[in-house]
């Protein structure tokens, strides 16, 4: 499709109202496992990134790498077990679930968004005790569920002028290294920050009344719609879990929280910049205007 100049700076003009509100604003991104799977579409999300990042917006992005870590036990010939979701992590898989997502993964994005103009620094939940843990059951090994967060490496980065790029493993006060759902991670960190907004990206739409019907998508739900939905059993299966961890980070002090498609080209620009918006938005109450 051809776009004129003119219909470009049109374009522009209709997004100064979101650049203005969104500067100097803090946005956490988790970005899923499964939204990366895609090299073209993971290329697209840095430079959307790096682009806010660029008009002033304050940019945390807090990363997953589920399917990297299957594959990487895999070629080491060990079998990736799950129990309600989570990954089964002994020690072994511990330190490959160190090695693949504060190393290779983390690094990988750094590069994608310094290459597209951003400044950004790769740390991960060990660095700073920035996610200090413990075990959330014996049966799960070295999964961790976060007991305090400590943003200090992560708002000395944005003072600084980076993109904090934030892996989510975490550790105790004795050293071990634990394996921290990227979701819950996120919203501890939001929610410590006081983020205005924290996007989830993944590989689904959003939430809908009828999973197989994309057109039932629900743009908006507040926290009693959520527990409706819940009763209802329309959130069910993996989307518990999701939903979830937006309703704790509301109650860790978010404003608003968007459940997003990763796999959309430009995704957070059309939910950041532009009236429409995309995926559904989970608030406090859905009649507040703020």
């Amino acid at each position: 499709m051809d776009v004129s100049n003119q219909h470009r700076a049109e374009i522009l003009v209709e997004a100064l109202p979101y650049i203005r509100k969104y500067n100097g604003k803090i946005l956490v991104i988790k970005y899923g496992g499964n939204a990366m799977v895609s090299e073209d579409l993971k290329l697209q999300v840095m430079e959307d990134l790096a682009l806010l990042h660029l008009i002033g917006v304050r940019v945390v992005l807090v990363h997953g790498g589920g399917p990297e870590i299957t594959d990487t036990l895999r070629r080491i010939g060990k079998e990736a077990v799950f129990v309600d979701g989570l990954r089964v992590t002994d020690r072994e898989t511990a330190e490959v679930v160190q090695m693949v997502l504060a190393g290779k993964i983390n690094k990988t994005l750094v590069k994608l968004l310094e290459a597209n103009g951003a400044r950004a620094m790769g740390i991960s939940g060990i660095d700073g005790h920035l996610l200090q843990a413990k075990m959330r059951d014996p049966r799960l090994g070295f999964v961790g569920d976060v007991t305090e967060t400590n943003v200090q490496p992560i708002l000395d980065l944005l003072e600084k002028g980076y993109i904090p790029v934030v892996s989510t493993v975490g550790c105790d006060l004795e050293g071990n290294t634990y394996n921290i759902n990227a979701d819950t991670a996120a919203a501890h960190i939001a929610g410590a920050l006081g983020a205005e907004r924290l996007i989830t990206m993944t590989d689904i739409t959003g939430i809908m009344m009828d999973p197989k019907d994309p057109e039932s998508l629900i743009p908006c739900i507040d926290l009693q719609d959520a527990q409706a939905l819940f009763d209802r059993g329309v959130i069910s299966g993996g989307m518990i879990p999701k939903v979830q961890c937006c309703i704790d980070a509301i109650h860790y002090g978010v404003k608003k929280v968007v459940i997003l498609d990763g796999r959309v080209p430009h995704a957070i620009l059309m939910e950041v910049l532009t009236d429409e918006g995309a995926g559904t938005m989970v608030k406090a109450n859905k009649f507040d205007p703020n």
